[in-house]
């Protein structure tokens, strides 16, 4: 009988590189896995008091001061419309409500009401555990790093993709 050696994974020294194809398609997965997991986590935090995960974000981004809807879709990265047709649901809801916008008549502020204030402020208790947890699993250290290179991602692929937007006159 002849034996034959076993044959070694490649260890990290001797692997080739990752093209520059496979990191974009690596970070591309890996983000879409993590906003999953956040927006199924945001769906279990907020259900309890009658939110959805997209009610909360719209709601998170108005309680400092009034946005308007264009704002809140530019800093969530969402469309227009989305945040449209879920401001006009916080507002049937009592949550939020539409204000004049001095700099512009036709595009309405909207501003968390007191009610969007308690109810955001509500989610906070299991939103501080769920923190708490993660924290113990990575490390604060180490999830700031996740922080800081997301941020990075995201900055350098707004970039990327502005920098190729035809000008619009």
């Amino acid at each position: 009988m002849t034996e034959t050696a076993p044959t070694l994974a490649p260890t990290a020294a001797s692997a080739p590189a990752p093209t520059p194809g496979a990191l974009l398609s690596a970070a591309a997965l890996g983000s879409f896995r993590a906003n999953g997991l956040f927006l199924e986590a945001a769906e279990q935090l907020s259900r309890p008091i009658g939110l959805t995960a997209a009610r909360w974000q719209v709601l998170g981004a108005v309680l400092v001061e009034p946005l308007t809807v264009a704002g809140i879709a530019r800093s969530m990265g969402i469309t227009r419309q989305s945040v449209q047709r879920l401001a006009d649901l916080l507002v049937e809801q009592g949550l939020a409500e539409y204000l004049p916008n001095p700099a512009h008549r036709r595009a309405k502020l909207v501003q968390a009401t007191e009610q969007g204030r308690a109810a955001v402020h509500a989610i906070g208790p299991a939103h501080a555990e769920l923190a708490r947890k993660l924290v113990e699993r990575l490390g604060g250290q180490r999830l700031a790093e996740a922080v800081a290179a997301l941020d990075a991602l995201s900055g350098a692929m707004t970039e990327i993709l502005d920098s190729e937007q035809p000008a619009t006159d």
